[in-house]
Order: structure tokens, then C-alpha cells, then sequence
């Protein structure tokens, strides 16, 4: 098969990247059971529908474009997959026993580049697996933001607002990983005291992202409203029941230590919550 061929075929990104490669012209056949993961693959998992769908046309036409691969450095008889994870996965799923395949001779920089242009050029890449890509180039290989949004192609604005994402707890990163919540409305959570609860509130309500745009507008004008000027422990304890409970909370406290604790819900289903938590421990 014609080497500029296979390269046409690939996408922009990894045609480039196979430019500045060595690249065995011939495309081989492997046996699947010789190929192993790319250690630097970003794309931690892979839509089931998506799969079934790859699987039904390599049984129909088999693997059209080869996967790209380079000798495995932990065992020579194994090949590495570079590009085409999903191709080797549904050439299991189909019953394949041979895959094609080019062989690279490429560094671990190389590999995980390829790795990330593939699944970047992917409509349906999960934008965290993208954000880890892009964090593995920075603190693996010592790119900056500059240097990763010319690599990709895509903005630097693009680029560090992924970066934020992976700030948010990792509770809220598996349910965008999970598809639970979307890129849209992960943006809006970045920042977020109680991102979490937020989150969970988003998907209960089945919120769009421009509702939810709305409902942290309104959570943050309240909670901004309930702000004072008081004793820095007070603040602490406020912020550690708010995170424990999720609701807004507002410790009042006289001279003579007397007070009074408000505790703001907003539906039926917060004021049960609070009246059960009241009632459990007292």
C-alpha cells in the first residue's frame, strides 16, 4: 500500500505527525492477540453504541484504514498500538483473528502526540480525557499552554479552559466522564465552593446548561447577600456546614455569645432534609 496514501487517510494531524516519522511503507498483518494498549492512550473509555457500530462495519468490510503501532518496549514480541484503539477493540468484538497494521519508529513523546490528535480529532472525545491529554504534554514533556494549542490546532483560550475542568472534585469530573453532565454545564462548576451538590442538583432537575447558568447566578447572588463582616471562625464553621449539607447557612453571634443559625432551603425536599438531619442526631 502507497505510504502517502495511509497518510491521506489519517487525518491532517496524524498525516503530519507520520511525516516526521519513519514509517515502514508496507502495511503488515498482525495476529490481534500480538497488540497491546498504548500505555499513553487519554481515552480511558469507549462508547459502547459507538463500538457495536465499528464492529457491524468491519464485519460488513473489514479494517479499512490500518492501526498504527510501534514495537512494544516492555516485550519485543508485541506491538504497541499508537492509533486505533476502537479498531483493534471491534476487531475483537467482530471475530478478526488479523489486523492490518504500519509499523512507526517513534519515541514516547511521539506516542502520546498521536494518541492525542486521534481522539482530539474525535467528535465524541470525553473533555476531560482531553484536559489529562493536554495536562500530560505539560507535565510530562514540558509543554506550555502556547506550545499545546499549536500542536492541536485548537486556541489557547480552548485549551486552558479544559485545563480548569480537571480542578473540579473528582466526583464531579466522573460524572462528565460518565456523560451524567455535559462539557457545557462543567464550564459553569469550574469555581464552585460546593460544586459537587450543584452538580447532583443539576441532574436531579435535568437542568439545561442555560438553566443552570441561571440557578448559579441566583445560588451565588444569595450567598453573597448573606456575607458580613465576622469572626474568621465563624466564617470556617459556616463554610464546613454549607459543604457538609449543601444549603447556605449564616451563624449570627452577639457579644455575649448568644445567636441564632439560619439555614436557607429552597424546595420541600431541602427542609425534609434538614428536619432528618435534626432529627437523627438530636
Amino acid at each position: 500500500m502507497d505510504a502517502n496514501k495511509i497518510k491521506k487517510g489519517l487525518g491532517r494531524g496524524l498525516s503530519s505527525l507520520i511525516g516526521e516519522t519513519k514509517v515502514e511503507i508496507n502495511v503488515n498483518k498482525v495476529s490481534i492477540s500480538d497488540l497491546v494498549r498504548n500505555k499513553f492512550q487519554p481515552r480511558k473509555t469507549f462508547d459502547a453504541e459507538s463500538l457495536q457500530d465499528l464492529t457491524n462495519s468491519i464485519k460488513e468490510r473489514g479494517i479499512i484504514q490500518p492501526i498504527i503501532v510501534r514495537r512494544s518496549s516492555e516485550d519485543n514480541s508485541k506491538y504497541e498500538i499508537i492509533a486505533g484503539e476502537r479498531r483493534w477493540l471491534s476487531a475483537q468484538k467482530a471475530g478478526l483473528h488479523e489486523v492490518p497494521v504500519v509499523i512507526t519508529n517513534i519515541d514516547d513523546l511521539k506516542s502520546l502526540e498521536f494518541a492525542i490528535i486521534e481522539n482530539v480529532q474525535r467528535n465524541d472525545l470525553n473533555v476531560i480525557e482531553e484536559a489529562q491529554g493536554y495536562q500530560r504534554l505539560i507535565e510530562e514533556f514540558s509543554y506550555d499552554q502556547e506550545k499545546v494549542a499549536q500542536f492541536i490546532g485548537k486556541s489557547r483560550s480552548h485549551i486552558a479552559n479544559c485545563l480548569r475542568l480537571l480542578n473540579l472534585p473528582q466526583a464531579v469530573l466522573k460524572l462528565i466522564q460518565t456523560q451524567k453532565l455535559s462539557a457545557g454545564h462543567a464550564k459553569i462548576l469550574v469555581g464552585l465552593d460546593n460544586a459537587e451538590f450543584v452538580a447532583n442538583k443539576i441532574i436531579e432537575k435535568n437542568l439545561s446548561v442555560r438553566q443552570s447558568e441561571n440557578f448559579v447566578k441566583i445560588f451565588k447572588t444569595k450567598k453573597h447577600s448573606l456575607k458580613t463582616s465576622k469572626d474568621i471562625n465563624l466564617q470556617v464553621l459556616e463554610n464546613s456546614i454549607r459543604e457538609k449539607i449543601g444549603l447556605n447557612v449564616l451563624i449570627k453571634n452577639k457579644k455575649n455569645n448568644s445567636g441564632s443559625l439560619l439555614l436557607e432551603y429552597k424546595d420541600l425536599d431541602q427542609l425534609n432534609k434538614i428536619i432528618e438531619i435534626i432529627k437523627s442526631n438530636y
